[in-house]
């Protein structure tokens, strides 16, 4: 499986270390939220919210580089559209990825 990064962060922040700096920052404070608010929305079998969070999630999913990541978040997110949820567990390895790459940084 491909693994997170700050590819992008780099190219997007240049020689600019307090950008990046403040990047990172956004992403380690709102991608628990996020992950949080998705989980919660599962729980309830809330699949329409879910979806709008996997929507938001997505975001990140690219923003650190995870091409695949994304597929399988686009794939998760229009099948909760349609209530289904066979998608959860590869969605589920993706977002823990994520948390235990943001924690190292």
């Amino acid at each position: 499986m491909e693994q997170p990064n700050l590819d992008y962060i780099d190219k997007l922040c240049g020689d600019d270390n307090v950008f990046k700096k403040k990047m990172v920052a956004i992403i380690k404070k709102e991608l628990p939220l996020e992950i949080d608010v998705y989980h919660k929305s599962m729980e309830v079998r809330d699949f329409r919210l879910a979806s709008e969070h996997v929507h938001k999630l997505k975001h990140k999913i690219s923003i650190l580089g995870l091409e695949s990541g994304y597929y399988i978040a686009r794939e998760h997110e229009n099948n909760l559209l349609n209530s289904i949820i066979n998608s959860e567990e590869e969605f589920e390895t993706v977002l823990r990825s994520m948390q235990c790459f943001v924690d190292t940084i």
